[in-house]
């Protein structure tokens, strides 16, 4: 992808997260009427970039239980084929959910996780711009805020079998870094990516780190189970997390379009282009290295 475009792709967004995280989308709260204005604005996000369904639509409704606690949702699947013969599969994910409306307050979430989403449709723009090799889906999903339940719906019941599915990218929180940093996870359970991410780390405009994986990491700071690739490392798929440290706008009302620095998002952005591409360019490798 040229400079230039990856470039106008942080623009777009940047127009992304300022949408997702007006007042009118109230929080995103699962279920709610935010949630659903959420997803027109992204469905004609991927109408606009021209992703066909994965599923025989772009919806997958899901419901769940959990001991008194009972829910439902909607994730948002697409896909582009691919231009080569191999039948695996990359899969990026993002969620759209955040925590609604507390007190009377709006929690608008626009680096957890407007800003994840916006990475991903600017994913989807290269991909669509430039073909991948394989056949990339596009899981934009629901209910990340109440025990990753999208992510783990989509896991149950994906569009491929999941022995087809070589890596998982998920992205979550992209936007907000005072050092200029982002952190990509999953070497540590999967030490044939180390060198990958490492030769990454050298093609990016941030500053790309590895770890929040396991040892030193400990408890919350381990990303392991954090977000949703938790259901893709319970399945045995490979993965790998690109994500800021929490910072003091994390669950606060502050975090909002207001205080997304835009130059780091524009090249925490351009990074998550530039990753999807090499493990698109990669998958075949990776898929053999881990044994799929």
């Amino acid at each position: 992808m040229a400079a230039s475009s990856a470039w106008a792709a942080g623009e777009q967004a940047l127009r992304d997260v300022e949408i997702l995280s007006t007042d009118a989308m109230a929080g995103r709260a699962m279920g709610s009427p935010g949630s659903a204005l959420a997803r027109t604005h992204i469905l004609k996000r991927f109408a606009q970039i021209g992703l066909k369904p994965a599923y025989g639509s772009f919806e997958q409704p899901f419901a769940f239980a959990v001991a008194a606690e009972t829910g439902a949702g909607i994730n948002l699947i697409g896909q582009i084929a691919g231009t080569g013969k191999s039948d695996k599969v990359l899969v990026i994910s993002a969620h759209y959910d955040h925590l609604g409306v507390r007190k009377g307050e709006i929690y608008n979430g626009a680096d957890d996780n407007a800003s994840g989403v916006a990475a991903l449709l600017a994913i989807a723009e290269a991909f669509a711009e430039t073909p991948p090799r394989h056949r990339v889906i596009f899981a934009v999903v629901d209910a990340e805020e109440v025990g990753h339940r999208g992510s783990g719906a989509l896991v149950a019941k994906p569009p491929v079998p999941l022995a087809r599915i070589a890596l998982a990218l998920n992205l979550d929180m992209l936007s907000k870094n005072a050092k200029g940093e982002l952190y990509a996870s999953g070497g540590y359970h999967f030490p044939w990516l180390k060198p990958r991410l490492t030769a990454l780390a050298g093609k990016v405009p941030v500053s790309l780190k590895q770890g929040h994986d396991g040892p030193p990491w400990l408890g919350d700071d381990d990303w392991t189970v954090q977000s949703d690739h938790a259901a893709f490392h319970q399945a045995g798929v490979p993965w790998v997390y690109l994500g800021v440290e929490d910072h003091a706008e994390y669950h606060r009302l502050t975090d909002d379009f207001a205080t997304v620095p835009r130059d780091f998002f524009a090249r925490s952005v351009r990074t998550a282009v530039i990753a999807a591409r090499q493990f698109d360019e990669d998958l075949d490798a990776i898929s053999k290295e881990a044994g799929r």
